[in-house]
């Protein structure tokens, strides 16, 4: 019984570190917001299914909406800075929950059933 609940623990707490330390610096983002080195920058995607996404970019002064797939980048539009940021402040989406916080949402959710 006591090795069961070591598990149990040890479980928990890798997958506290893993979103701790892992997903919480970007490294499977993928398209991270602010992404880049100062020159070129992914700002904002927009998933449109599996393997497809909308993706906005910066270049020094110039912005592209990219369109992404497993075969392909198409370049769709080019916009100014304006055009670009009311285009990213309407994809604005809240940040995910820690993993205590999504926890913790689960658990009350179990207990009011």
């Amino acid at each position: 019984m006591f090795w069961l609940l070591f598990c149990i623990v040890g479980v928990i707490g890798l997958a506290y570190w893993f979103t701790k330390h892992v997903v919480g610096r970007g490294m499977l983002n993928g398209f991270g917001v602010s992404a880049g080195d100062g020159r070129l920058k992914a700002l904002a995607r927009l998933n449109l299914g599996r393997d497809q996404m909308l993706v906005l970019v910066q270049a020094g002064e110039r912005y592209f909406l990219l369109g992404v797939t497993p075969s392909a980048i198409s370049t769709l539009a080019e916009y100014s800075r304006e055009e670009a940021e009311t285009w990213m402040a309407a994809q604005e989406q809240p940040a995910n929950p820690s993993f205590g916080e999504a926890l913790r949402t689960v658990l009350q959710q179990k207990r009011r059933r």
